[in-house]
């Protein structure tokens, strides 16, 4: 089973065929969110690109299994080990209980990804979930010699693993440069050895609201544990595709990798790192650090400074498939604009598909041979792009191509006598496969429900005026099909769902 699919790894810094380890199976794990806060428009990215990956890869035949996490635990507000964690500092402000916290951003990122029409990860850990894998991760890489405790807390010995292995071998980091650019002293991190080290587990304090219990005492897990930990336990010590954005390649990302090799599975974690590239506004990187962010409701609402209007979810999608998930897409409302009006050209055209029809009374072509190899160059153009490293954008450019090849025959029905029947409705179907099935745009409905409702009561009142009893009649039927009766009251036309 071959297909001409290429990826890069950033781990090899080149773009490969895919193989997968255990083909036809593909495992995949994408970073998913620290359920704190509201996600931002950036955090979208990584799961709407990883989702048209994974539908493109079961569209090529392969069986996924698609893990993404939710981070409920041990992500504290500093990527070297300091402050509180960001779910239990929320719940302190607000006097929740952390899990409460953390179930409502959930429950929140799940409604946007629905509707932003991202298919559900097959399997959706939690770190909380799995504190037990953690643990046991922390005693094998103790027991290799790359862990040390603590007072309570087990570090990673990040120059004792780098003499057997490279530290920074993802990222490009060199050991002994990142010792050169950090403080001489290790004030407020004296129990490390080095400044490198990071936290496996950490002993919580009296004021510490989320605790587990742990050969080295009450504690919690470190943000970067869970991902090894849970991508081992769901797919395995080897698996195909780690996922996430630019910015968790260091640290979160190469500390996986080192936590995956200290510890018994001795693996890079994943055969294939998989790395979108940021979303930026005004050319810098949204974040919430920065506070240059927008969040997914605002985006959908258009409540933000930033924006003049609302952006439906398919509008969104389209926008961050729009360019190639390792290029940066800088956010403006002229963007945006520019994007809805694309995604409606395709919507546009998957009703124009079904009105393909050549008039009645004319002949096919004896030979369509030469356009029928155009329109499935066309076609198979846009496969190109997806196979080139998931170029959504250059697949999307093909659509366009190929969009105005159906636009020509909608406009002069009678050229479809050129083409052949057969290339005609392969040409249809693949364009249907990959706007909805690959890239995941459905159709949004522009109408109001509302408003077309109170339009046709008018029709409906307008036509009782005019004693055209027939055109009522009609009025009252179409709307009976759809559950809605009309009422004729003394205070004028009102309507009411069949009961």
């Amino acid at each position: 089973m071959q297909h001409p699919l290429s990826l890069y790894n950033t781990l090899t810094r080149r773009k490969d065929p895919f193989v997968p380890v255990h083909e036809p199976f593909v495992g995949m794990y994408l970073c998913g969110p620290t359920v704190y806060s509201e996600a931002h428009v950036g955090n979208a990215r990584g799961p709407v690109v990883f989702d048209v990956l994974a539908r493109y890869l079961r569209h090529l035949g392969y069986t996924v299994r698609y893990v993404r996490n939710i981070t409920d635990v041990g992500h504290l507000e500093g990527d070297t080990d300091e402050g509180e964690d960001k779910i239990s500092k929320m719940a302190r402000a607000r006097q929740l209980e952390p899990m409460q916290v953390a179930e409502s951003y959930a429950n929140r990122y799940h409604r946007h990804m629905e509707v932003l029409g991202c298919t559900p990860p097959d399997i959706e850990p939690r770190a909380s979930g799995h504190i037990t894998e953690q643990i046991g991760m922390i005693e094998e890489i103790m027991a290799n010699g790359f862990a040390y405790e603590v007072n309570g807390s087990v570090y990673f010995d990040v120059p004792a693993y780098n003499q057997q292995h490279n530290y920074g071998k993802l990222s490009g980091r060199v050991v002994e440069e990142l010792l050169s650019g950090t403080r001489d002293n290790l004030a407020g991190q004296d129990e490390k050895r080095s400044p490198l080290d990071f936290a496996l587990w950490k002993r919580a304090d009296e004021r510490h609201l989320m605790r587990w219990p742990s050969p080295w005492g009450e504690g919690f897990p470190g943000w970067h544990l869970e991902c090894s930990a849970m991508g081992r336990k769901y797919l395995g010590a080897e698996f195909d595709i780690h996922g996430g954005g630019l910015d968790l390649m260091f640290p979160h990302h190469e500390c996986e990798i080192a936590q995956s090799q200290a510890s018994h599975s001795h693996t890079d974690e994943a055969r294939v790192w998989f790395h979108n590239n940021m979303i930026t506004v005004n050319g810098q990187k949204m974040s919430k650090s920065v506070g240059n962010f927008i969040t997914i409701s605002q985006l959908f609402a258009g409540d933000h400074a930033l924006l003049t209007q609302a952006y439906s979810p398919m509008t969104a999608r389209f926008f961050l498939l729009q360019a190639h998930y390792r290029s940066t897409v800088d956010i403006t409302d002229d963007a945006l604009q520019a994007a809805a009006k694309g995604y409606r050209k395709l919507m546009n055209g998957l009703r124009q598909i079904t009105r393909l029809n050549l008039p009645e009374g004319t002949e096919r072509a004896a030979d369509t041979a030469a356009a029928d190899a155009e329109l499935r160059k066309l076609v198979a153009d846009c496969y190109v792009g997806l196979n080139d490293d998931l170029n959504t954008a250059r697949a999307i450019a093909g659509l366009f191509n190929l969009l105005r090849k159906f636009n020509g025959y909608y406009n002069q029905p009678v050229t479809l006598a050129q083409v052949g029947e057969a290339a005609l409705t392969e040409a249809t179907e693949a364009y249907r496969t990959l706007v909805q099935d690959i890239l995941g745009l459905r159709d949004e409905p522009r109408a109001n429900a509302e408003e077309l409702l109170g339009l046709t009561l008018q029709f409906y009142t307008e036509a009782k005026s005019a004693k055209d009893y027939a055109k009522v009649d009609v009025i009252r039927a179409a709307l009976k099909e759809q559950g809605i009766l009309v009422k004729d009251t003394k205070a004028g036309v009102d309507w009411a769902y069949e009961e």
